[in-house]
Formats: C-alpha cells, structure tokens, sequence
C-alpha cells in the first residue's frame, strides 16, 4: 500500500507550485506564484525566511498585494496584513467517491458561464484560466450550467476540490454532493486523494464536507500582505 506524504499540505500552494503546477508556475528563489489570470495565490518555501519573503517581493514588484494561503498570522518585519480570512483544512478519510452520469467536462468554452455562475454563488477565486489547473464538472439544466465544481492546487499525492457552487434556483437538491463525489471519483483514479478548503465563517459547507466523509486535518488563515515602503523604492 503507497503511503501518502500529508505533510506537503502544510504549505499546499509551494508543494503544488513546484510540483505538479510548476508548468504554470511564475518562480523567484524561494517565492513562487500562480500567474495573474489562473489564481490570486502565492507561495514561499518558508514563511519563516526573510529571504523567502525578499525573493516574493522581487517577484511581484512593488506595492502589489500577496495571498498566501496558510500564511502567518503576523507579517515579518517589511511587510503589512492587509486581511486575513480564517479557514479550514478537510481530507477525505470516509468519502463515497462516484461518477455522476449527468456530470459534465466544462472546457475553455464553458468559461463565460462558469465565471457568471461564480459572479452570482461567491464560492472563492475562479478566474479566466482557472481552468487550466485541472477538470471542471457542471451539471446543465435546460441548457444553462447550474453547478459545478473541480480541482485547484495538486501538492504531490493529493488534489483540491474548488468551486463548488450551485446556482440559487436549484440549491437543496444535492447537486454540490453529487459533483464533488464525481470529482472525487477522478482524483482517486489517479492515485490521488481529495483535500479541500473552506473559510471558518463557511459553517454549512463544512458540515456538508464532514458529512461526507471529509475530516479536519487543521486550521489555517489564507493571509493577505503588501510590503511596507514599497512604492518609495520604485520612486527613487
């Protein structure tokens, strides 16, 4: 039986970052970052080196605001918290995982929809090339996308599932439950497990996630920083 290595989902954006998204990845030394249209994250090695956060703030420039989900609670000397948003970190143990037969492969094509469907449900970041970082499924009704979900950050051995949303008019049918196990169904046919994250605030969604069989692993902030007294230096 392989063991799975939990502990690269301790620092899940650099696992992923220089891992199996490092064809996306945008790379400083011990800093990396997903580009622009594909995700707000951004990474370090080790949040605790300063010359980690040296090689990020060369990589974003100056003035530019930083998202590092599982950041520290406090920013290091240089920089500033600008917000924080307290989340959770669930791994599927007792998880169904299972094909759905009206679930479908949403493509570049779909893209309009999915972003207009995430405009309206709020279900965290989904940008213009999101897509490109793994499968998305939606479910259709009458034509019109009403759900969807798929897989964001890919720490070696595991797969976030992302972007669950249901549009408001079909809520309470279970679509949510039905696409995360489908795409649950394809991360573990590639060897992989499912992981996920969903904000503390967002306690309906966990109970949902935990009723399915996904179990808290830990509590983590998604952290927001700029540096200090970065647009005097591009000034001078």
């Amino acid at each position: 039986m392989t063991t799975i290595d939990a502990d690269v989902l301790d620092n899940p954006a650099w696992t992923s970052l220089t891992g199996p998204h490092a064809h996306v990845a945008e790379v400083r030394g011990r800093a990396a970052r997903y580009p622009s249209e594909v995700s707000p994250f951004h990474a370090l090695a080790d949040p605790t080196d300063p010359s980690a956060w040296a090689d990020l703030a060369a990589l974003v420039g100056p003035d530019a605001s930083v998202l590092l989900p599982g950041g520290p609670d406090t920013a290091p000397p240089g920089w500033e918290m600008t917000g924080v948003i307290p989340g959770v970190q669930l791994v599927a143990a007792g998880l169904r995982a299972e094909p759905d037969p009206e679930a479908v492969v949403l493509t570049r094509a779909d893209v309009p929809e999915m972003l207009d469907l995430v405009r309206r449900t709020e279900p965290g970041p989904f940008l213009t090339r999101t897509i490109e970082l793994g499968p998305y499924l939606g479910i259709r009704r009458d034509g019109s996308l009403v759900a969807m979900a798929g897989e964001r950050m890919r720490p070696p051995g595991w797969a976030e599932i992302s972007a669950v949303c249901t549009d408001p008019a079909y809520r309470g049918h279970g679509l949510a439950t039905r696409l995360i196990r489908a795409v649950a169904a394809g991360v573990q046919a590639r060897g992989e497990t499912p992981f996920l994250h969903a904000a503390t605030v967002n306690t309906s969604a966990i109970r949902l996630y935990e009723a399915m069989g996904f179990t808290l692993r830990r509590h983590l902030t998604f952290g927001r920083y700029r540096e200090i007294g970065a647009p005097e230096r591009q000034r001078r």
